[in-house]
Parts: structure tokens; C-alpha cells; sequence
């Protein structure tokens, strides 16, 4: 899963970059009251769609990883950066949207913010990668499990927001889980905590940023400043292991190449999503990506689930119920009230 995603861009140009435009046209003879409820209906529908599709993507960037091996988790972050980069170019060529990044440059708090946000991407892709090809995939999907729960916890450290009840109980319960893990496992899952502080963060340096930047801009600026990063680090993989990149075959070649599509599509998809459906769903669909690298780590990598780890996720699952039906019955009385 990839933290592109704790961001909401409101962008009008997603039709495009998605190919895909809804219909959204009265009939003749069509009542337009009713025609423009069933439009809104189609885009509701849609964006669920949209946003599903990004979160399946997210779900199954571990096999894709996995099927890049043996390059190393270091020379693979350092092609995603410069590759993203490539291809943002590019779809800002096609679209002509230059004007955009012109605009952020001209805001030196929000080119700022875009390089804080770029040093959080880095570290989240560097470790979710790590994770992926070193064997602890389930170790990732528990740290995109804690994230939301870590948000709302940054909410209150830095936001000073007012907890309800049974958000605290679900931030109880998701300590009690890591302190289980920690002591029945004997070590710290330094990957889960370290992708769920790293998200959070992320997306709390998305919200100050808002919609000034869409997401393709925000993916640009971002791996921009870290070609210095990549560079250095091919540098130092050429010089000690040796570059794999173009040494494995055409087919292993061609899937490398695509790493930079690969990081975008699925954000592509979810801009397009989350300007249509509501926050309720997205924040349900959230938990897709992480179920699935669950999955795949226990019944298809056939990493080790001893008793513990059970119990440490099984607490993290209640948490997660917990915050879900509060947020969702918040939501609601919000709603009724207004």
C-alpha cells in the first residue's frame, strides 16, 4: 500500500488521466431533479469503484515486488523514485498541466511541505519494500492496520483534538496488541510500527498541504527531491553489489521498468475515487490492502504465525471494529444533525 493514498486531491483532470469519463448527461424527456440524483448516484458508485481498485492494487504490491527479486530493497526504492518521476513527467506533458507545478514552486511553505512529504514517502517505500523481500509481509499489512489508529492518536499529540470514548478504548487495545506482540514474539515489529508512524506523519503533511496540490503534482514534486536520494543509492549499490537492473532477462527488465506506472496508476485511481464517494467509505475500503498482504503472507508466502502474533492481531482486528462503527455512527449523527 502506498501513502499516497492519506490524501483526498480534489482535482478535476482524474476523468483524464483514468480514461474513463462518467456519463453524466440528462436524457430527453428526463426529469433534471431526478436525472442529476441518479448522475450523483453513478458517481458515488463509481468512486467506490475507483477507490476499491486502488486499494486491491495496493493489496497485491508485494507479489509484484517479489516477482522483481534478486534485486536488492535499496536499488528497488532508487528505480521507483526516479521512474514515478518519469512517468509523472510525462502525464503532465500529456495533460498540459505544467501550470500546476508552476504554481506550487511559487508557495515556498508548500514547496516546503512537499519535501517533508517526499523524506516520509522515502522512508515508507524503503521499509514497506524491505519487508516485502526480506520475508515479513505480514509484518506490513499489521503496520497499515495500526495506521489508522495511529492517525487518530497524531490527532490528538499534534491537532489536539478531543477523543471520544471509544477511540481511546481502540487506541488501548491496539497498544495492548503491540505489547503482546513485542513480549510473546521476543522483538519489536519495528516494520509495522515504523510504516504506520510513517503514513500517519505522511498524512498529516497532506492535510496541511490540502487541495492546493493535486495528486499527480504531489507525486512529482515528491520524487524530484529524491533523486538525490536514489542517486547516491545506486551509486553505492553499483560500487558494492552491482546494479540488477537490465541483468535479468527481458521480461525481468520490462516489470522493472513499469515500477514508476506501477506507483501511480493506483494513486491515479484513488484521486478519481475519493473526489466521488465519501469519507465513510473510504475509510472502510482502507482496510482492503492490508487484508490482502495479510492473506498473502500467511497462506501464499507461508511466513511464520505462531500463537502471539494471532492473539497481537486479533486485539488490532477489535480496535479496528471499535474506531470503524464509531466513526460510522458519528458520521451519522453529524449528518442528522445538520
Amino acid at each position: 500500500m502506498s501513502p499516497e493514498a492519506s490524501s483526498v486531491p480534489q482535482q478535476s483532470e482524474d476523468l483524464t488521466e483514468l480514461g474513463a469519463c462518467a456519463t453524466a448527461t440528462a436524457g430527453i424527456g428526463v426529469i433534471p431533479g431526478a436525472a442529476a440524483g441518479q448522475d450523483s448516484a453513478r458517481e458515488r458508485t463509481l468512486g467506490g469503484v475507483y477507490a476499491f481498485t486502488a486499494y486491491l492494487l495496493w493489496g497485491f504490491l508485494p507479489l509484484y515486488f517479489l516477482l522483481l527479486m534478486p534485486i536488492g530493497p535499496f536499488e528497488l526504492v532508487a528505480w521507483r523514485i526516479l521512474l514515478s518521476l518519469v512517468f509523472c513527467v510525462l502525464l503532465i506533458a500529456v495533460t498540459r498541466s505544467w501550470s500546476r507545478i508552476g504554481a506550487i514552486f511559487r508557495q515556498p511553505r508548500l514547496l516546503g511541505l512537499t519535501a517533508l512529504a517526499g523524506g516520509l514517502i522515502y522512508i515508507n517505500w524503503q521499509v514497506f519494500i524491505l519487508g516485502a523481500l526480506t520475508g515479513h509481509v505480514i509484518e506490513t499489512s499489521l503496520g497499515y492496520f495500526i495506521n489508522p489508529i495511529a492517525t487518530v492518536l497524531l490527532a490528538v499529540l499534534v491537532l489536539h483534538e478531543r477523543l471520544r470514548v471509544t477511540q481511546w478504548v481502540a487506541i488501548g487495545i491496539a497498544a495492548l496488541a503491540v505489547i503482546v506482540i513485542i513480549v510473546g514474539y521476543g522483538s519489536v515489529p519495528w516494520i509495522a510500527l515504523t510504516l504506520a508512524a510513517s503514513f500517519s506523519v505522511y498524512g498529516l503533511v497532506k492535510k496541511r498541504v490540502g487541495p492546493s496540490v493535486d495528486a499527480v503534482s504531489g507525486l512529482t514534486l515528491e520524487s524530484m527531491w529524491l533523486v538525490p536520494v536514489a542517486t547516491v543509492i545506486l551509486i553505492v549499490v553499483n560500487a558494492t553489489t552491482g546494479i540488477v537492473f537490465g541483468s535479468e532477462g527481458t521480461l525481468h527488465t520490462v516489470l522493472l521498468s513499469l515500477v514508476g506506472v506501477v506507483t501511480a496508476i493506483p494513486l491515479l485511481f484513488f484521486a478519481a475515487g475519493a473526489r466521488r464517494t465519501s469519507l465513510t467509505v473510504i475509510g472502510l475500503l482502507q482496510f482492503v490492502a492490508p487484508v490482502l498482504q495479510f492473506i498473502i503472507g500467511v497462506w501464499l508466502l507461508q511466513e511464520p504465525m505462531p500463537l502471539e502474533r494471532w492473539i497481537g492481531f486479533g486485539l488490532v482486528w477489535v480496535a479496528l471494529i471499535i474506531l470503524t462503527v464509531d466513526s460510522v455512527v458519528h458520521a451519522r449523527r453529524v449528518r442528522a444533525a445538520a
